[in-house]
């Protein structure tokens, strides 16, 4: 019997599994994951939202948080911890996001190959957030984190090395740029009662702003000390009537601290424009913007909303003499993402669904499908969920056969009904 011939055959079958199997389109193929996992910073999103939503690991299923439908905004953050009577309030604001956009942020991505896409993601590699340009009035102490090469304009450019402190003595006026977050370092003792107007001024929070600049002239009074972090450059802001007039003079005390004060002798400054945006009028008598940001004036929208807010934390205590203190007042730059996902939970008895109205005609569903929303805040390779609201699904419109309308009638015994006849119908 000749063997050469099957034998052959089976050989060569032998040896193109094994070129398939170690090759690379083979690899590639057996290694590609049709699901492939999600990044650890979503990962971990899931598991506090699951917690957060107190269910059950065998009545529901998570579907959705895909990435490619992820959208990311740019928004500010406020946090401040307002203790009245011992007793610590939080408070933490959001401004509304004004735009989102589809973009590709670093902490996205998963080691993969590379994907085509319907729409075009924004790469984000590493740009950080930032507050708008904004104006600070001594005196006051500045501490500096994370700004190696922040450069100071007095109005010309000045070599200061690594700053770590920087004080500005009473009249020295600065615009900060390139910041990300601006912090209360030390807790502050505020006076009661809270007068508030409702005239469109935040009267109220300029009196308190007034008594704290005028604690910090006194002789051994407390010194606002504000931590900034991140600050790309500290300018003199220029003046349109006299730009001689906000000139700085820059004094080392140390390795890392300066002082700097105003080269002129008066006390009133004039008006300060920030690129066009915001205008600060500083008089001898009167702040009409709020010490010691001086580029938010007094009419400010949500300087007038924290005012109100203020006051109902306050209640009784706002029109009584005594006082409260302001623990932490926080302002920072955030980067926001708003992800979508569904939720299919098991029905049982007891959950507290009403049943009522609900057609005999159709079989009860033994499952709940209910679609959520997330905002979560980036805070460096991690996503803290800031809020998980409900959302409705689209709508969908049964179509019913006109027999189940009628009561399952024959169509021979419905009443035949004759229009009233028109003149123009041909």
């Amino acid at each position: 019997m000749d063997l050469r011939g099957p034998s052959l055959y089976f050989l060569l079958i032998f040896l193109l599994g094994i070129a398939v199997r170690f090759s690379p389109s083979g690899a590639s193929i057996s290694s590609k994951d049709v699901n492939p996992p999600y990044p650890k910073a979503i990962s971990d999103l899931k598991e506090s939202i699951v917690k957060g939503l107190g269910f059950q690991d065998e009545d529901f299923k998570i579907s959705g948080f895909d990435l490619r439908d992820a959208l990311v905004g740019r928004s500010v953050s406020y946090e401040f911890d307002v203790e009245i009577d011992n007793k610590v309030i939080p408070l933490k604001l959001l401004e509304d996001v004004n735009r989102w956009e589809f973009v590709d942020l670093p902490i996205f991505r998963v080691e993969r190959g590379e994907e085509n896409g319907l729409v075009e993601r924004r790469r984000l590699e590493n740009q950080v957030p930032v507050l708008a340009p904004f104006t600070l009035a001594g005196p006051m102490e500045l501490w500096i984190q994370d700004a190696k090469d922040m450069r100071i304009s007095l109005p010309h450019d000045v070599d200061a090395g690594e700053l770590r402190k920087v004080i500005l003595a009473d009249g020295a006026v600065v615009t900060v740029k390139g910041a990300r977050s601006v912090s209360l370092r030390h807790p502050i003792e505020l006076p009661l009662p809270f007068n508030r107007t409702t005239n469109g001024f935040a009267s109220g929070l300029l009196a308190l702003a007034e008594y704290l600049r005028q604690a910090s002239l006194t002789e051994g009074g407390p010194l606002l000390s504000l931590r900034i972090v991140g600050p790309t450059s500290l300018t003199s802001p220029t003046s349109q009537s006299s730009p001689s007039a906000n000139k700085l003079k820059i004094k080392r005390l140390a390795p890392g601290l300066v002082e700097l004060s105003s080269v002129s002798k008066m006390k009133a400054i004039s008006t300060i424009d920030l690129q066009g945006e915001t205008t600060a009028i500083l008089t001898p008598h009167q702040y009409t913007t709020l010490w010691p940001v001086t580029s938010v004036n007094g009419s400010n929208s949500n300087l007038l909303g924290f005012e109100a807010l203020l006051t109902n934390v306050l209640g009784p205590k706002a029109s009584q003499k005594g006082s409260f203190k302001l623990l932490k007042a926080d302002v920072s730059a955030q980067t926001f993402v708003k992800i979508g996902f569904g939720v299919e939970k098991k029905l049982k008895e007891g959950d507290g669904f009403n049943w009522e109205g609900y057609p005999e005609w159709r079989t009860k569903p033994e499952s709940v499908r209910m679609h959520f929303e997330v905002l979560a805040k980036v805070d460096g390779d991690k996503v803290v969920p800031e809020r998980v609201v409900q959302v409705d699904p689209i709508t969908i419109e049964d179509t019913v056969a006109p027999s189940v309308l009628m009561g399952n009638v024959s169509m021979s015994k419905t009443p035949i009904i004759y229009p009233p006849p028109n003149p123009f119908t041909l």
